[in-house]
């Protein structure tokens, strides 16, 4: 089921409801639009009401030649927690989508019980983008010129941080599929996003809610430097780490992505 939600600026949230019991809102990563954590949310539904945000910056229906915010991506957010109870509820972020939950938290800390974050790429230093911007010139720059694998391609290299030729694998995947080749702009403009929140760690210092912070072994070095970053700020962290995984373990291992929300959904929600 689709649910709805009117937010301040007039704009309608949008996210896909299914399940019963306390809610997990799911907050997915970029290049998406919540379907990749399908397979986590069908295991969670037998026991929890699993609300997948399609988020505002992947909504191709949505007129986004003005620049979509961090702030309006919350604005969602906080919608969508206000049509479903208004909270507590259970917020598992993973990537950008785990960076938007951190500033949910800290925009409405009453409104969420506990998080899981999965590997958010929050700034702690050096932009994402580099120190000048240029990953993010270059990725505009192809996008400008109607080569969005390129644009991802660059991205997945130098801001993820995979090697080349898993890079060009993915750009050329994006290149011949067009629904990735329309979500591509998105993501260059939710990596500049990510660097204009700036480091934000005394900001989630004061985040009182029991956040697991989830990572994978396999993962780029750097996502699990942030993840330090995060443990040693949050006033209440867990580290869950995943053997033989990386930053797609929603896909390839959903039983125990799962696993993880369901704890803490258990501690901090209740049983269904």
């Amino acid at each position: 089921m689709i649910i709805t939600a009117k937010t301040a600026d007039g704009t309608e949230a949008r996210a896909v409801d299914e399940g019963a019991g306390p809610v997990v809102l799911i907050l997915h990563p970029g290049l998406d639009d919540g379907a990749s954590w399908g397979a986590v949310a069908a295991r969670l539904a037998s026991r929890h009401r699993v609300v997948r945000l399609h988020r505002r910056r992947y909504r191709l229906d949505l007129d986004q030649r003005t620049p979509c915010t961090v702030a309006q991506e919350v604005e969602h957010v906080l919608a969508v927690v206000e049509a479903v109870g208004g909270g507590p509820v259970l917020v598992a972020g993973h990537s950008s989508g785990a960076v938007i939950a951190l500033e949910a938290m800290v925009a409405a800390p009453r409104a969420f019980a506990g998080a899981v974050l999965y590997e958010p790429p929050t700034v702690i230093g050096p932009p994402l983008g580099g120190p000048d911007g240029e990953v993010h010139r270059r990725t505009r720059a192809a996008v400008a010129a109607g080569r969005p694998g390129r644009a991802m391609r660059i991205f997945v290299r130098d801001t993820v941080g995979l090697p080349g030729w898993a890079a060009l694998l993915v750009g050329c995947f994006v290149a011949v599929t067009p629904r990735l080749r329309a979500l591509a702009p998105r993501q260059v403009e939710d990596n500049v996003a990510m660097d204009s929140l700036g480091v934000r760690l005394d900001a989630y210092a004061g985040i009182p809610a029991p956040v697991v912070l989830l990572g994978g072994d396999r993962s780029p070095a750097h996502l699990g430097e942030r993840l330090d970053a995060l443990e040693g700020t949050l006033p209440h962290p867990r580290r869950v780490l995943l053997s033989g995984q990386g930053h797609s373990a929603h896909a390839k291992a959903p039983d125990r992505v799962a696993a993880v929300v369901a704890s803490l959904a258990a501690e901090v929600l209740g049983e269904a």
